[in-house]
């Protein structure tokens, strides 16, 4: 009789422990709105992600503005529309808070002229944080509110909404002045809903005691833009923005606010999108199975 051969554990990335559930194959319904954002496989390339994707069977990814200038707009255009996935969204426009107002604003549109080439429905919008020197927190919140007033019609004109991303109140100074999703609302509200929505990121809005009424809000006015999900794991790292995790290592109930922006409406993609250097440092494979296995897990 031959000796059976024992299947390998699966091992969950970053934490290297075994896998407590299977990794859904190509096909399994619960991966019908699972979505990869480019920043959790951050060195790898826009081909390197599409393929991941591809074979995982994940139907959707959001894209960086970084990897698909590696490429070439037109050849990743190319790409994406012949591996049949969808553009959940794009990273990033905004940075609207400096004193060069012009520098900015073209940088935007050319943002937006990228997100339509490539079919994406939003442009994840981090209006900036103070200049140097600055401590002036009111003007960088009205220059930015200006700033996507003026932005309002082009993105219109284009058909690609401007998601404003409210962000953890300890990067209000050199990223997001906007800090709470009850902020990014405020400004959304006063531009047309179709062209002008939030996105919600389970690591910024999980510790606000306001954040299911807020998220109700967003819902009731067809606000919620993108649902982006990790998880908040400790001791947070000396870089800060390194500081996600995979969901399921941290501190974030993710099931109960995705239960949350369902009640609101919003049935589009579920974006996870990481940023830690011990996730970029493994294989890509790994990290959207780990991705996968957590999503049916934690999440749904």
């Amino acid at each position: 009789m031959t000796a059976l051969i024992p299947v390998p554990t699966a091992v969950d990335v970053p934490t290297g422990r075994p896998a407590t559930v299977a990794t859904p194959e190509p096909g399994d319904p619960r991966l019908a709105r699972l979505a990869l954002n480019q920043a959790t496989v951050r060195p790898s390339t826009l081909i390197q992600a599409v393929d991941g994707c591809l074979r995982a069977g994940l139907p959707a990814i959001g894209l960086w503005r970084e990897h698909v200038a590696d490429l070439g707009l037109d050849r990743a255009v190319d790409l994406v529309h012949r591996s049949g996935l969808r553009v959940s969204s794009y990273c990033r426009g905004g940075f609207l808070t400096g004193h060069d107002r012009a520098k900015a604003l073209d940088d935007n549109r050319r943002a937006l002229d990228e997100a339509a080439a490539l079919g994406a429905p939003a442009l994840v919008m981090v209006l900036g944080g103070l200049p140097e020197g600055d401590r002036d927190l009111a003007g960088a919140r009205s220059r930015a509110a200006d700033a996507i007033g003026e932005l309002v019609p082009y993105a219109a004109e284009r058909g690609v909404r401007l998601a404003l991303e409210p962000l953890h109140p300890m990067f209000c100074a050199d990223r997001a002045v906007l800090s709470t999703l009850g902020q990014a609302l405020d400004l959304a509200e006063t531009f047309p809903a179709q062209t002008v929505g939030v996105t919600v990121d389970t690591y910024h809005v999980w510790w606000d005691p306001e954040v299911e009424a807020q998220i109700a809000r967003a819902g009731h006015t067809g606000r919620i833009a993108l649902f982006q999900v990790c998880d908040w794991v400790l001791p947070l790292p000396s870089d800060a923005l390194l500081g996600r995790g995979m969901v399921g290592d941290g501190h974030i109930d993710v099931r109960s606010l995705l239960e949350t922006v369902t009640a609101a409406g919003h049935t589009g993609d579920i974006e996870v999108e990481i940023f830690n250097a011990d996730i970029w440092a493994a294989d890509v494979d790994d990290v959207i199975a780990t991705m996968a296995r957590r999503h049916v897990e934690h999440v749904l």
